[in-house]
């Protein structure tokens, strides 16, 4: 099909809930993506962090291809191996005692929010129910997600929202410590606000926010959606910071391109949730363990996680570098370009036409590469940047 077919397919058929770029994606290997008219595209973007190995990676498709040969799914009334064995791999490589398996970053949010609802319930009465979140955080799009989201834009239109959720600032102990009371259950936080800017939080709050839960038994709870699976340069971006949570949340590069989400939680938590107390039809699926198998074999390796450090480094320092960039943000391979003039939309746009993708973040370039990028492919993809930004600014 032709890109215009494909177009008018979507718009005829579909609810209009993107903002699509005028392209068809069709084909990919590695960090080349292929349009529905042959032209070829560097990909910085991997889906918006999904892709952590690239397109289309050998041993993951080996690993699914198998998988789907044997048994595609199975409901979870019966037991798994393949979706035991992931658990266990979790659990080994973080910590954690227990995992429960969803389909998506939203639903492992859900789970964290009820199992800190329920922990409380069951420790403290059904009032202690209050979660913390941060201002200019983001959590998903479910009703109960966006209302943990700490953004106005995103408390619209799909009242009432999911009550219990107030925002302090981020970075500042003392505005966290102005909303915890006795209903307060739980703060939840991202360590890297991605959606909000690519804001990483400062040291010394984060830790003194453990400790802060810690005096009142308050649950701290991580959403590592976006930077776990070695997308910051250690396989959760919570180590970077000394801290060890009582639950995190996973999704998007877990599954690498397959539909699939994670909560981890502390010894102390795993038997909360008991059964019937949540479920999901499609969580835990036998393909997309096999896929986030194959995926953990590759990103949990020290090695590995060096390199990603390494190149992230390389490539914040070959940015900063350029003239028209007035900051840089981020950590490991999660990277947000702040403009001196110009609009990051204006670069996403023409750093498509020259055969570039990137993401925005609000006012910001934000850049998501698969973690196994050559630095030939980075040069080649930070030189059509450059040109871009120098034009845009013009």
């Amino acid at each position: 099909m032709q890109f215009s077919d494909i177009k008018k397919q979507e718009q005829q058929n579909m609810m209009p809930a993107y903002a699509r770029f005028d392209i068809a994606i069709v084909e990919g290997n590695g960090v080349v993506a292929k349009d529905s008219e042959g032209k070829t595209y560097l990909d910085f973007t991997s889906g918006i962090g999904v892709n952590a190995l690239g397109f289309c990676d050998a041993s993951w498709i080996e690993a699914i291809t198998k998988q789907a040969s044997a048994l595609q799914h199975v409901s979870n009334l019966y037991y798994q191996p393949v979706q035991t064995a992931l658990a266990q791999r979790l659990c080994e490589l973080s910590g954690f005692s227990k995992v429960f398996f969803g389909n998506s970053g939203a639903e492992a949010n859900e789970c964290a929010i009820k199992l800190a609802r329920k922990y409380s319930t069951d420790q403290y009465g059904k009032k202690r129910n209050k979660i913390i979140t941060l201002v200019n955080s983001f959590h998903g799009r479910t009703v109960t997600t966006l209302s943990a989201t700490g953004q106005d834009s995103f408390h619209q239109y799909f009242y009432p929202f999911t009550e219990g959720f107030v925002y302090a600032q981020a970075n500042d102990i003392k505005s966290v410590e102005s909303f915890v009371g006795d209903e307060t259950c739980a703060v939840l936080i991202e360590m890297i606000q991605g959606e909000g800017g690519v804001m990483p939080l400062d040291m010394q709050f984060v830790r003194e926010l453990e400790a802060l839960c810690q005096k009142h038994d308050i649950l701290l709870i991580v959403d590592e959606v976006q930077t776990g699976m070695g997308r910051t340069g250690t396989l959760f971006c919570y180590e970077q910071y000394g801290i060890h949570p009582d639950v995190i949340t996973l999704s998007k590069a877990l599954g690498g391109g397959l539909p699939i989400g994670a909560c981890l939680c502390t010894e102390r938590l795993g038997t909360v949730l008991s059964s019937g107390m949540h479920g999901s039809t499609f969580g835990g699926n036998p393909i997309a363990c096999a896929g986030a198998l194959s995926i953990l074999e590759r990103v949990a390796d020290s090695d590995f996680l060096k390199q990603v450090a390494e190149k992230g480094v390389y490539i914040q320092r070959k940015i900063a570098d350029m003239e028209d960039v007035a900051e840089v943000r981020g950590m490991g391979m999660m990277i947000g370009i702040v403009l001196k003039n110009g609009t990051a939309k204006d670069v996403a746009v023409k750093c498509l036409e020259k055969g570039l993708l990137v993401l925005t973040a609000k006012t910001l370039i934000r850049l998501l590469p698969p973690l196994t990028i050559t630095y030939e492919e980075i040069d080649r993809g930070l030189t059509i940047l450059a040109d871009v930004i120098k034009e845009v600014q013009a």
